[in-house]
């Protein structure tokens, strides 16, 4: 289980594939539409696609002639989410995040 966990998490580990996978977070899309919302070349995003096609966090769907991607599932999703809330939590001054967690009732040192 932890070497498929590896294998996921290098799926998410470059910018481009991120980049890919945050228009993918919007709805599903097309190479074409890829390209055009990432501004990479059209052999890179389809190296990127195959990529996280084998790590089985998007799938394809042909229609007609085309092939349109999409996230596998939310939990992928959830993955950018909890990513993007990390590095928020991150910038945030350390009074600031300390005050919000005793807002919400948590103490001081669950952090």
């Amino acid at each position: 289980m932890a070497e498929r966990m590896a294998d996921t998490m290098f799926a998410l580990s470059t910018p481009s594939r991120l980049q890919i996978l945050v228009c993918l977070r919007a709805a599903p899309r097309t190479v074409s539409e890829i390209v055009a919302a990432v501004g990479m070349e059209q052999s890179a995003v389809s190296h990127q696609l195959r990529v996280l096609r084998q790590q089985s966090v998007v799938t394809v769907r042909r229609i007609g002639r085309t092939r349109q991607y999409a996230l596998r599932d939310e939990h992928v999703g959830a993955l950018i989410d909890d990513a993007l809330a990390h590095l928020l939590a991150l910038e945030r001054p350390e009074s600031e995040a300390t005050s919000q967690r005793l807002r919400s009732g948590a103490s001081p040192a669950a952090s």
